[in-house]
């Protein structure tokens, strides 16, 4: 699974890639600071099963804290996009290139409307950032479009003269974005489209498709940045308003950054996410630092209960991926390993993951010799078909 965060230029996409990493990056305020993707490890975060046993985890991956457990996932910082970008504009070429990868996005939106659509300076408040919105979106759109319709005429003609399945036809030709038979069949039956007269299609029906397709395979949060701006918070209020749809967060990657960096040397202690922090060495910090932590807790935690940057990841990862954090335990029903860690693993899966999925994840042997799984809270086996759920702590067991 790849997080991809997405946007024009200067939105502050670095910040907050950099404030979900720690990752060192490359921050200015002028166009495409970004022009080769950085890549690294961001985290969701989940409500620990180790309190349920009264015992502290001790992961071999990602990091527990004050009972929760933080768990790894790929991020992906591409570069920004401006209007144009499925034709060549800006890095458009490159940007869409490497949006491929990307299982879920990310839309970071300066909401302050201080910068314009090829993400230069302005004065605050003078843009309307429900242009960023629309632009993004009709830009991936037409991108979807120039894939599914390349050769179109041809296309069309091949599939009717062999009388060939449309749906399956579809996924083939759109295979690269990730686009199954079963979403081309779904598309197709939503708007009602002629499957045995395809070359009837309109370009407004080609549009439908490429959109709605668009939205199963790269789903998108969008994370509403510089909440710290004064006059940002109305400007939220009213963006939200025309996106009923849309899952928008209101966040403040800098504001998160800062206080990530804080803790990180120990100057702090802070959870990602949470709505307040604590001040451990307040003789360690400047006058600058101890204004820079009192305009966070007043104007941020206060006000929106947390910067915004932890819970846009889970929004991405959990909302609308539907991924669940699953725990495997070792044999003989015991939380700790043999070296005896408390809980040590922790995975993401697939909504629909069943036990023998969690099998196969944890060994290729496991799945193979699968006999059955032990739901280790309930204390009762399970088959392999059985679905499991966000928080199972699950023991398999196998022939092997």
């Amino acid at each position: 699974m790849i997080v991809g965060l997405v946007g024009k230029p200067s939105a502050g996409k670095s910040t907050f890639f950099k404030a979900a990493t720690l990752a060192e990056v490359e921050i200015a305020n002028y166009p495409f600071t970004t022009i080769k993707p950085n890549h690294g490890t961001g985290y969701v975060k989940v409500e620990c099963v180790c309190k349920d046993f009264n015992k502290q985890c001790n992961p071999r991956f990602g990091y527990s804290m004050k009972g929760y457990r933080f768990v790894s996932v790929d991020m992906m910082d591409v570069a920004g996009l401006v209007p144009g970008a499925h034709s060549g504009k800006g890095m458009g070429n490159q940007f869409l290139d490497d949006l491929r990868q990307a299982d879920v996005l990310i839309h970071v939106v300066d909401i302050s409307g201080s910068i314009n659509e090829k993400g230069e300076p302005v004065d605050t408040g003078s843009y309307d950032p429900a242009k960023d919105i629309e632009f993004l979106e009709t830009e991936i759109d037409m991108w979807y479009q120039g894939i599914l319709t390349k050769g179109w005429d041809r296309f069309a003609r091949s599939v009717q003269q062999e009388k060939g399945e449309v749906h399956k036809a579809i996924a083939k030709q759109a295979s690269a974005l990730g686009v199954t038979e079963s979403l081309a069949g779904q598309a197709i039956n939503k708007y009602s489209l002629n499957k045995d007269n395809i070359k009837a299609w309109t370009e407004e029906d080609l549009k439908k498709i490429a959109s709605f397709l668009r939205r199963k395979t790269k789903p998108m949060v969008i994370a509403c940045n510089k909440m710290d701006v004064p006059g940002a918070f109305e400007i939220f209020e009213w963006v939200k308003k025309q996106f009923p749809d849309e899952i928008l967060i209101p966040c403040s990657s800098e504001s998160e950054l800062a206080l990530r960096e804080a803790a990180k040397h120990e100057l702090i202690e802070y959870v990602p996410g949470d709505k307040e922090f604590k001040i451990l060495q307040p003789e360690k910090l400047s006058e600058k630092q101890k204004k820079a932590l009192d305009f966070i807790k007043a104007n941020i935690l206060a006000k929106y209960n947390n910067t915004g940057v932890q819970q846009v990841l889970d929004a991405a990862v959990f909302d609308l991926l539907k991924y669940k954090a699953i725990f495997p335990i070792g044999v003989a029903g015991k939380l700790e390993d043999s070296e005896g860690r408390v809980l040590p693993d922790c995975f993401l899966l697939p909504k629909e993951a069943t036990a023998l999925d969690f099998a196969f994840r944890l060994h290729t042997d496991f799945g193979k010799n699968f006999i059955k799984a032990i739901d280790v809270k309930k204390k009762l086996p399970v088959g392999k078909d059985h679905v499991l759920k966000h928080r199972d702590i699950i023991e398999i067991m196998s022939s092997k």
